[in-house]
């Protein structure tokens, strides 16, 4: 390793040369690579993490650009997925560090597998159907796992220290309920997911170094243009349900087959168990119902007034709807249901 290219990051007291180090020898994977995704990745990458996995499920569009600071025009213009885009991007930035971009939707059958045996577990998805995935996964694993959400301009992160910290669940026994904003509704501005990344990546470099004492061991939230500041002390839940009783729920299975996905006015239909899709045999069928585009990725069709777009394990996004029955009637309809 070379200490030359850290140096700077080295002369700060906490980290040190040993620190570097410890460094160099961390397993580090990322669920979801958006707007907190990419931040978290730039920002490991050239700190010198030793192995980074991304894991996402989407492609890069256009109005991904304005936040999501790792993909430029060229990438949405291929509709590449994230996961690629990123890889190619960090491997150019830190070729010390073993980056591995996986294209996959985490669910219960498959989170063990995507999150196991890393030394920590970064959030950057949208919903909180997963976020209760990756806790049951660390609390079960005994895996350190970082909580960000961001919306509009407010930003919001936890640091779940499995055995020593409270876990998501026994903050939020089940999801919040009512109305409550999202991206589709309020927006979402960049130096909002910036302080979010930004405490997410300190407080993983922490954890990463051996630090555990440093952490700042709240619900942090800031609203960075109402300039509202908010900390919280959890309790451990002697009776949560992941933490406690260690019922892991989320990852028996049983979720919906479907979700929505945050910004997009779209729907993913999973399927639960994989299916092979041969995309050049979808393409050809498909031309005579609309424009068709494809990669070695992924296929887009435009199908008036929706956009339906297919991945190799049977997996798709239909754009132009939040209604699932609407979803999965146009899945059934065009590749078979």
């Amino acid at each position: 390793m070379n200490l030359d290219k850290y140096s700077r990051q080295v002369l700060f007291q906490p980290i040190g040369v040993e620190g570097q180090k410890r460094l160099r020898r961390s397993k580090v994977v990322i669920a979801g690579c958006g707007a907190l995704g990419t931040a978290q990745a730039n920002a490991l990458v050239r700190a010198g993490v030793g192995t980074l996995r991304i894991v996402d499920r989407d492609y890069v569009e256009e109005s991904n650009l304005q936040r999501q600071m790792l993909f430029d025009e060229a990438d949405a213009s291929e509709n590449l997925p994230k996961a690629v885009a990123a890889e190619r991007k960090l491997k150019r930035i830190n070729s010390d560090v073993a980056i591995e971009g996986t294209v996959a939707d985490i669910a219960s059958e498959n989170a063990e597998e995507l999150l196991g045996g890393f030394h920590l577990i970064l959030d950057g998805t949208d919903n909180f159907e997963t976020r209760y995935l990756l806790n049951d996964v660390a609390v079960k694993l005994g895996v350190p796992w970082i909580y960000g959400a961001v919306v509009a301009s407010y930003a919001t992160t936890l640091t779940v220290i499995p055995g020593r910290s409270p876990c998501l669940a026994c903050l939020f026994p089940e999801p919040p309920q009512g109305l409550h904003e999202t991206c589709d509704t309020a927006g979402i501005i960049g130096p909002a997911v910036a302080w979010a990344a930004v405490v997410q990546v300190a407080e993983a470099l922490k954890v990463l170094v051996g630090r555990l004492e440093d952490l700042h061991g709240s619900l942090v939230a800031y609203d960075v243009w109402k300039n509202r500041f908010q900390q919280v002390k959890p309790r451990i839940d002697p009776g949560c349900r992941a933490c406690g009783a260690r019922d892991f729920v989320h990852l028996e299975g049983g979720g919906p087959a479907y979700v929505s996905l945050c910004g997009r006015n779209s729907v993913q239909i999973h399927q639960r168990e994989p299916r092979k899709v041969d995309l050049a045999v979808l393409q050809a069928r498909l031309a005579r119902f609309g424009s068709v585009k494809a990669n070695d990725y992924l296929l887009k069709c435009l199908l008036e007034p929706y956009e339906l777009t297919v991945f190799p394990d049977g997996r798709a996004i239909v754009k132009g709807t939040q209604d699932p029955a609407v979803a999965r009637s146009l899945y059934a309809r065009y590749i078979g249901s």
